[in-house]
């Protein structure tokens, strides 16, 4: 039995392709998730160390208006102690800018109050990240305030300068405390843009990191549902394959049933028959009388012969795979009519050919079962009683399509029988064959996708018309 057109022709989309996607999907994720709270990290590392920066510089103001006002030693050094804490930050952002030096960096960090664990993550985004516009305006303003933290110290050692030679006066005093109080404003509008700035970018990265992590579910959730309604369609796809099949192997047992029983009761007939005939012989004496019984013997042994080959192409059609070739018709059709020169009035017959196309691509073995089951049917059933018997066989071109047309002006076919006759061990008469050849050459014309149809008329004749298609699908 043919395999379903529907089967054929379905092409399923790559079942890996949805799980490669995942897996690809799933990996990307990771490393974006990994990156994304890295860098968080990192910025909260950075918020830390400006509260950090931020204490040290307001506690050196404190220390040194102290210091400008009671001029104790101690608030100088206490003064010089947290001024070291900015210091730090800014040696470690002109040690990254300049050089990269990230030993010089992780010093100036150290120096600055940073935890420790925090350096890593605090050098990796400055080194990667410093032209990244947020982080860029961040250590813009992080710059602005190193200058700010300069002047300071600047200013505390003209303070330092001032006490020791005891030319500090009320007016200088007053002086002083102002300049201090300009520079520690301004570093707290300089901290505060920092951190501003700092939080805009995280807000701009979890934002980020949320429409990522939603992109990335959909398609690793669209790859997985893509992925089951792929797995889903082949199984159902399966089901109705092995279901087909299951019913094609009915079929083929139920036929493989009927062709056990019909060939054993075809090939024991003629055996059957000739025993009778040989028994009877052996009584005879009359010479024509044997000759008689010798030609049923003849006629006997010819059917089982054509049962033989019918059960042969039967075999071969079954069995061996299409094989597309350069076939000649014109060579096929002589050699398949000087074969059948042996059946009984063929010589009789006027064959008229009408070969307007010859070589075609197609299978030279179903080709030569094909035409020689039409042209074997013909010659068995032609009318005797017209005065002229012809067979016309005509090839041509039509519609995409080589066609091999086969017309007799026999004995035709009868309407009752018209549906029937390309069923297995069906004839109209049992004498003439085995009932095998139209079936035969209808299988063999489907395994080359090919068709057949059929015009006739009891009494006038047949016509059987073979469509051969120019391009063979698989």
């Amino acid at each position: 039995m043919s395999k379903s057109p529907f089967f054929k022709n379905t092409r399923f989309p790559n079942v890996f392709i949805p799980l490669i996607i995942v897996f690809i999907s799933c990996a990307l994720l990771i490393c974006i998730n990994f990156f994304t709270i890295k860098i968080l990290s990192a910025n909260r590392a950075y918020v830390n160390g400006e509260s950090h920066y931020s204490k040290g510089q307001k506690d050196a103001a404190r220390y040194l208006i102290m210091y400008l006002f009671t001029k104790d030693p101690n608030q100088w050094k206490l003064f010089s102690q947290e001024l070291k804490v900015p210091q730090g930050d800014g040696t470690a952002r002109r040690a990254l800018l300049k050089e990269g030096d990230s030993e010089t960096a992780r010093q100036g960090f150290l120096t600055g109050r940073n935890h420790e664990e925090d350096l890593d993550d605090i050098i990796w985004l400055f080194v990667n990240f410093k032209d990244v516009s947020f982080l860029a305006k961040a250590i813009h303003e992080w710059g602005q305030g190193d200058e700010l933290i300069f002047k300071l110290a600047t200013l505390g050692q003209q303070v330092d300068a001032e006490i020791k030679q005891n030319r500090l006066t009320p007016a200088s005093q007053q002086k002083f405390l102002n300049e201090i109080s300009i520079i520690s404003d301004k570093l707290t509008i300089n901290e505060r843009n920092f951190l501003n700035t700092l939080g805009e970018g995280t807000r701009k990265i979890k934002s980020l990191l949320i429409i990522t992590n939603i992109v990335f579910i959909l398609i690793i959730v669209i790859s997985v549902c893509s992925y089951y309604a792929i797995m889903v369609k082949r199984l159902l796809i399966s089901k109705k394959e092995i279901e087909e099949k299951n019913e094609n192997l009915l079929l083929v047992n139920h036929e493989l049933d009927r062709f056990v029983y019909s060939a054993s009761h075809d090939l024991r007939s003629p055996i059957t028959s000739l025993k009778g005939l040989i028994e009877i012989t052996q009584l005879e004496d009359d010479i024509d009388q044997i000759r008689d019984y010798l030609t049923l013997m003849h006629k006997s042994l010819t059917k089982q012969d054509q049962f033989i080959i019918d059960i042969i192409d039967y075999s071969k059609n079954k069995r061996k795979q299409v094989v597309i070739e350069p076939v000649s018709l014109k060579e096929l059709i002589d050699e398949s009519i000087l074969q059948l020169m042996h059946i009984e009035n063929a010589n009789k017959i006027n064959f008229k050919k009408e070969l307007l196309v010859d070589i075609i691509q197609s299978d030279d073995l179903r080709l030569r079962i094909i035409i020689s089951n039409l042209l074997s049917n013909a010659i068995k059933y032609a009318d005797v009683n017209k005065p002229e018997m012809f067979i016309s066989i005509k090839t041509y071109t039509d519609e995409g399509y080589d066609k091999i047309e086969i017309t007799d002006n026999g004995i035709g076919i009868k309407d009752e029988f018209k549906d029937s006759i390309f069923e297995m061990y069906f004839g109209t008469n049992k004498n003439k064959g085995s009932g095998l050849g139209l079936y035969i050459a209808k299988e063999a014309l489907e395994n080359i996708k090919g068709t057949i149809s059929v015009f006739s008329e009891n009494t006038v004749g047949s016509k059987f018309i073979v469509a051969i298609p120019h391009s063979h699908a698989n």
